[in-house]
Formats: C-alpha cells, sequence, structure tokens
C-alpha cells in the first residue's frame, strides 16, 4: 500500500470535511474503527486495513464528487495494480 499519510488528509481537506464529518460518513458506509483511529489513520500514527482504507476513500470520493469533482484517492486495489505495473 502507498503511503497513507498525507493522501487521506489531503484530500479531507481539499473537501472541506472536518474530521468528525469524515468519521460519519466512513461509519455510514460501514467503517467500524473509532473518530480517534482514523485521525491516526489520516496523519500516519496507525496503518488502516485495506477496508478501512477503502472505505475512507469512497467517503472521500463521494465528497469529491457531490463537488463536481472527480474521484482523485485510489483503493487498494487500484494501488497493487498500479504496484504489479511498476514491477514488470
Amino acid at each position: 500500500m502507498t503511503d497513507t499519510r498525507g493522501v487521506l488528509e489531503t484530500a479531507r481537506r481539499d473537501v472541506g470535511l472536518s474530521l468528525s464529518e469524515l468519521w460519519f460518513r466512513y461509519f455510514e458506509l460501514g467503517g467500524m474503527s473509532t473518530e480517534l483511529e482514523l485521525e491516526a489513520y489520516l496523519f500516519g500514527a496507525l496503518v488502516p486495513t485495506d477496508h478501512d482504507r477503502d472505505m475512507i476513500a469512497v467517503a472521500l470520493n463521494e465528497r469529491f464528487s457531490e463537488l463536481g469533482g472527480d474521484h482523485p484517492v485510489a483503493y487498494s486495489d487500484d494501488e497493487r495494480s498500479s504496484k504489479v505495473n511498476d514491477d514488470e
């Protein structure tokens, strides 16, 4: 997995979500981590599972869509695919 620290936090700032707003969206999608754990994921203190990272990415990408944008936050499958292609 690529460096989570910075990518998710930058995306959160770009879409203008507070930590609580992002956590609520993540929780609605089925994320089970606490708000404190989510904050730790955003700042690199904890490494999320692929599932948790993807739920955070979905929450952020949905917000980007609401604002008329694209889906700039990659999912774990996307990252694995690009790593395989880079290794070839």
